[in-house]
């Protein structure tokens, strides 16, 4: 199994060869409604039962914010692993056939570490293998939500969107997080979060706290339901719970759990 200089993840691809198993606008009011509208898509399981893969496109292009990105991802990763129980997996790709995915993991202290020595390499976007590799891992273990942050896709759509409705058909939401202007990459992600039932958001660092704050409260969902969420609290459960109703059913006791994942 391949290893780099950032640490265990496992390669999820060969530098050139096949797939091996082991500053933007901020968010409009609009897109930040849609992410909250699209997250209630997302199927609650029972306490502790949720895992959220998050992907992050590390070429080149993203060099200039690198830094800055970071520090934003870095909230974000925080926030999301802050959620009890949830399993969290830090996937990236980056250079000439470089895509990794670390282990699943509780504890996201390490995988932020490791996000934090990642630098940008050359090369071109790699958003069909991310897809491909969540699909993989929901055939086995159910997969609450895929977030992913990136600047560009010089991918066809109309490929990606195959793979993406594989994500629909097993309830994998993708929620993308796009830094920059490329109109490309724009309205790829807004496909692609359109045929996942995920949702499509700005990456900027203006929008940092509200982005985490929303990502958490997803997070609670995903692993307890709604009584989990009521039990938060904070502006941006009650957001959520404002777009899933009085009446949504969710947290341990739903019909169609998903059973506790192992790492």
């Amino acid at each position: 199994m391949a290893r780099d200089k950032t640490g265990s993840d496992k390669a999820m691809t060969r530098r050139g060869g096949d797939a091996v198993p082991d500053s933007a606008p901020a968010s409009s009011g609009s897109e930040i409604a849609a992410f909250l509208n699209a997250a209630k898509s997302l199927a609650p399981g029972a306490s502790g039962s949720g895992r959220l893969a998050f992907a992050l496109d590390a070429t080149m292009s993203r060099q200039p914010t690198w830094d800055s990105a970071c520090r934003l991802q870095a909230e974000m990763f925080d926030a999301v692993g802050k959620a009890a129980d949830l399993q969290v997996q830090l996937v990236y790709f980056r250079g000439l056939g470089e895509c990794r995915a670390s282990r699943w993991v509780s504890d996201t202290t390490a995988l932020a570490n490791l996000m934090s020595r990642i630098d940008c390499r050359g090369g071109q976007t790699q958003i069909g293998r991310v897809l491909r590799h969540v699909a993989d891992e929901a055939k086995s273990r159910p997969v609450s939500a895929l977030v992913y942050i990136g600047d560009a896709m010089e991918e066809e759509i109309d490929t990606l969107a195959v793979t993406a409705g594989e994500l629909a058909l097993r309830k994998v939401p993708c929620f993308m997080f796009h830094e920059g202007h490329d109109p490309a990459a724009a309205a790829g992600f807004r496909e692609i979060a359109r045929v996942t039932g995920g949702a499509y958001v700005r990456f900027d660092q203006n929008a940092a706290a509200e982005l985490a704050a929303l990502l958490r409260a997803v997070a609670t969902y995903a692993t307890g339901g709604r009584k989990a969420l009521e039990s938060a609290g904070g502006s941006a459960a009650r957001l959520l719970l404002e777009q899933l109703g009085p009446g949504r059913p969710g947290g341990a006791g739903r019909s169609g759990g998903r059973g506790t994942p192992q790492p």
